[in-house]
């Protein structure tokens, strides 16, 4: 059977959500879609739960172990956003009710509940898988090979044997080709949870009608919306969780670590400080800080889990911003209330420094294909933070309103990955780990 009638699933596992997508020898890629509650739907969140029911350990994915992480919030470990440590080096593994998880376990385990979920749409996957990966991984120092590594591990214990991995704007690219009437040079700009790539493709139409691409150049940073949270929590929920702020020692006053703060910055990490080393210091500064009402706080939110709760309210607000020029910001967990106007200019100056590397991002795409904004006839956005008004002025300024698109937002890459999947040379478009 050739590639352009061989079935393939795509796979957009993704830092917010997960979305899947499975061609069938012909040229439509389908959703797999997931019923929770009389709900029908196709994201996927891309998070865990564990806990413990009379010994036995209870893993739950996506919806579901958000519902499990809201009925039993103390005695259930919530993980959300752990794609992003997939490409670090510094991550071996996390203790989880007495066992130690590596990445590929956390990701293994997620796979295995969203099949599960999935029932008979799953039931029987093709050999080939197209998944999608960033092109520059979220962290520091990202170790591309340790994660394409990790995800080989986890892919292949649900019995793929020609796995493949495209680079997520491409997938889009295919997604967003389908409705091209003539030839054009598109520029893709992807903006996940922890990474924002762009891609530059180039779509022909043969004389027999059927569509032709050749890639030209790829770019990325590894920062998106997960960073525009941690910008959100550090000016209006940090501060009133103690950072700033000093403690005693002896006859001095010295500056309360900022470490314990850092881990806002990223959703997976906070669930892991609750279990770290430093939460005996945390409860140990309440003690001696010179506002302790802040640290009770501190220890209140990670103690009582309660980051899931936070994210949706930094969501909120960024949701609102997005039509809105000015917000209220709400968080309430358990005695812990902050309540904050925010102007859209507020939160446009706090995430300066991620724009800028986004718009970076953008030119470095345009220099490796040679091209400036006059080349690139149509501009298509997708994923969640291109909402944010500020993302899509780089677009607006550069290319003008009439070259860009956007829709999509949680499809587009799972379905292109499917669509890859047919192309004739797959190695012009995929790779293999290692």
């Amino acid at each position: 059977m050739t590639a352009a009638h061989a079935p393939t699933i795509g796979v957009d596992f993704g830092t917010t959500n997960t979305v899947v997508s499975m061609t069938h020898g012909d040229d439509h890629a389908r959703l797999t879609r997931f019923v929770i509650d009389n709900r029908e739907l196709f994201a996927f969140r891309s998070a865990l739960s564990f806990h413990s029911v009379q010994g036995e350990r209870i893993v739950e994915a996506g919806p579901w172990a958000i519902e499990a992480y809201l009925e039993e919030p103390l005695e259930t470990r919530f993980i959300q956003s752990f794609k992003t440590f997939a490409a670090s080096a510094a991550f071996t593994e996390t203790r989880i009710l007495d066992k130690r998880y590596q990445f590929e376990d956390l990701l293994a385990a997620f796979l295995l509940r969203l099949r599960e979920h999935a029932g008979a749409q799953m039931a029987d996957l093709p050999p080939r898988i197209i998944v999608g990966r960033p092109v520059t991984f979220a962290g520091s120092s990202p170790n591309e090979a340790l994660a394409l590594t990790r995800y080989e591990a986890a892919f292949q214990r649900l019995g793929f044997t020609d796995i493949r991995y495209a680079y997520e704007p491409v997938g889009a690219a295919f997604f967003f080709a389908r409705q091209l009437k003539q030839d054009a040079t598109v520029l893709v700009a992807d903006f996940g949870g922890g990474t924002s790539d762009f891609s530059l493709v180039r779509f022909q139409r043969a004389a027999d009608g059927t569509l032709r691409s050749t890639p030209l150049s790829r770019s990325g940073v590894g920062l998106a919306g997960d960073a525009f949270d941690y910008r959100i929590i550090d000016q209006l929920v940090s501060p009133e969780l103690g950072k700033g702020s000093e403690y005693r020692s002896f006859s001095n006053k010295l500056p309360i670590p900022q470490r314990y703060y850092a881990a806002f910055a990223r959703w997976d990490q906070l669930a892991l400080l609750r279990a770290s080393k430093d939460m005996r210091d945390i409860r140990a500064l309440e003690r001696t800080a010179v506002e302790p009402d802040k640290i009770a706080a501190l220890i209140e939110v990670l103690d009582g889990n309660h980051g899931y709760a936070l994210y949706r309210s930094v969501s909120a607000l960024k949701e609102a911003l997005s039509s809105q020029h000015e917000a209220t910001f709400r968080f309430e967990a358990g005695s812990v209330r902050i309540e904050k106007q925010v102007q859209r200019t507020d939160f446009e100056g706090w995430i300066a420094p991620e724009l800028a590397a986004i718009e970076g991002a953008v030119a470095e795409a345009l220099d490796r294909a040679g091209l400036s904004e006059c080349g690139v006839d149509r501009v298509f956005l997708t994923g969640g933070s291109s909402f944010v008004p500020a993302v899509r002025d780089i677009f607006l300024r550069r290319f003008g309103a009439s070259k860009i698109e956007s829709g999509g937002e949680f499809e587009s890459i799972a379905s292109g990955l499917a669509l890859i999947g047919r192309e004739s040379d797959l190695d012009l478009w995929t790779m293999r780990a290692g």
